[in-house]
């Protein structure tokens, strides 16, 4: 009986060390997946400024289409594979957690450089981006409350309203964009004491290229992987898609407006996170294309609702911001970007509890 006990125990030691090992194993690939993405977003920054600078596209246009849409690639593979795997909630956790945890980004680097007044030296032109971002951010928070089952071509209603009022917002803006820009806020930066400056404008556009498929191939790597830590912690799909998923795919947009700062380019770096939640937010219909068991939004968790609600209120937080970023005199300017933080941790709160 001792003997078999003793060997009953070992092969029980045994299984826990090689549980422990594969845990251990996921959270290296997970790891290492986060680290590619950030690398690749160094790189991305850069050759996106070279562009902006070398090409007819300024920092506002480049950063709101090109880098929001080259940054945004893990989202894309992370939505794909979280509905190839059947799970929704990853899905849509994913695209409103990273647009949540997008705007904590330009909240925290504008209190970081707040001598600078990030918002003083960007085109109010972000305006109309921002502004669009709350339209469709309130439009998913009301399809999560309605959750309808009606569909077209077995594609939800809501999600193609959604791209509908993207599409027409972005053609919007364009207009507005060309009709009222005559200078950008930049263009007091010497294009020949800029670092990018050295790079040729060819070698900027393969580079970009590149480093946007190593993000990309990146983004499903981080998709498994947070499917099984979801599993293996317990923390269930909704929180870690919101959260521990968001966060890692959204470091290519932190890395990106980090790179912008440093190069002066403001215009780049709030183009790239404005551009980037309304890329995300098209993300739902692409998600909805490839979910075969109804429509996304009407599947995934109610828990949700609070990420949309707090997706709308901190990018009205920004759009204020934005307005007031003109003004000559300001009066506590940190504050906005101070409640914002503030507010981003009271709702991570509330969907870890419920």
């Amino acid at each position: 009986m001792v003997r078999r006990s003793g060997i009953a125990a070992n092969a029980s030691l045994d299984f826990m060390a090689h549980i422990k090992g594969e845990n251990l194993m996921i959270f290296f690939f997970f790891a290492i997946a986060a680290v590619l993405t950030v690398t690749a977003a160094v790189k991305l920054s850069t050759y996106a400024d070279v562009i902006s600078l070398k090409s007819k596209w300024g920092g506002l246009m480049v950063g709101t289409i090109l880098l929001a849409g080259a940054t945004s690639l893990p989202e894309v593979t992370t939505s794909l594979t979280a509905v190839i795997l059947d799970n929704p909630d990853i899905a849509v956790g994913n695209v409103l957690g990273s647009n949540m945890f997008n705007l904590l980004i330009i909240a925290t680097f504008d209190l970081y450089y707040r001598k600078e007044k990030l918002f003083s030296r960007t085109d109010m032109s972000h305006a109309y981006t921002a502004s669009l971002g709350i339209v469709l951010s309130l439009m998913v928070l009301a399809a999560l409350f309605i959750r309808t089952d009606l569909s077209l071509a077995g594609i939800g209603l809501d999600s193609l309203f959604i791209l509908a009022v993207y599409i027409a917002g972005i053609i919007f803006i364009n207009k507005q964009t060309e009709k009222g820009m005559t200078e950008e806020a930049e263009v007091s930066r010497s294009e020949e004491s800029t670092p990018s400056y050295a790079i040729s404008l060819k070698h900027a556009q393969i580079g970009f290229i590149i480093a946007a498929a190593v993000i990309l191939a990146a983004g499903s790597l981080l998709t498994i992987t947070g499917d099984e830590i979801a599993v293996q912690t317990g923390l269930g799909s909704s929180f870690v898609g919101s959260f521990l998923i968001a966060a890692s795919t959204s470091l290519p947009e932190a890395v990106a407006v980090l790179v912008a700062l440093q190069l002066q380019n403001h215009n780049l770096a709030l183009g790239s996170i404005l551009g980037s939640n309304l890329f995300n937010m098209i993300l739902l219909a692409v998600s909805d294309i490839a979910y075969f068991s109804g429509p996304i939004i009407a599947a995934s968790s109610p828990v949700h609702q609070i990420t949309a609600g707090a997706v709308s209120l901190l990018a009205a937080i920004v759009l204020l911001s934005v307005l007031r970023g003109r003004k000559k005199v300001f009066h506590l300017y940190p504050w906005p970007s101070a409640l914002l933080i503030v507010l981003y941790f009271i709702t991570s709160y509330f969907i870890f509890i419920f």
